[in-house]
């Protein structure tokens, strides 16, 4: 398919589709004239896409993880080890986010925010 009928049907611009064409992570053929065909399960691999990074992957996870998934005998298990490990990440995080509002906190009416306290 080309790039306006896939850009269609995933709601996604031809400008992104370039780009994830460009960063590797869509595989696209080019005909005779020059014109991108796309395979049509492009369109299910762009939403699989769109969804990781919604869960907070990054485009390099996404990646990463898609050759791994696709060739892992338990992809679910696969995936679930991913999410378990995003999890992680995310707490680490938050924790991190925590620690900083509490020192803002004791910062806040001190006469110099800055001031090492």
């Amino acid at each position: 398919m080309r790039i306006g009928e896939l850009s269609a049907r995933t709601g996604l611009s031809r400008d992104t589709i370039r780009f994830y064409e460009k960063v590797g992570l869509v595989e696209v053929r080019r005909l005779a004239n020059g014109y991108r065909d796309f395979a049509p399960e492009t369109a299910e691999w762009l939403a699989y896409v769109r969804t990781a990074q919604a869960l907070g992957f990054s485009l390099a996870e996404i990646a990463r993880h898609g050759a791994e998934l696709r060739e892992a005998p338990d992809s679910a298990g696969a995936l679930s080890e991913l999410f378990q490990e995003k999890i992680r990440i995310v707490d680490a995080r938050m924790a991190e986010l925590a620690a900083l509002r509490a020192e803002l906190t004791d910062r806040v009416g001190t006469g110099c925010p800055l001031r090492v306290t």
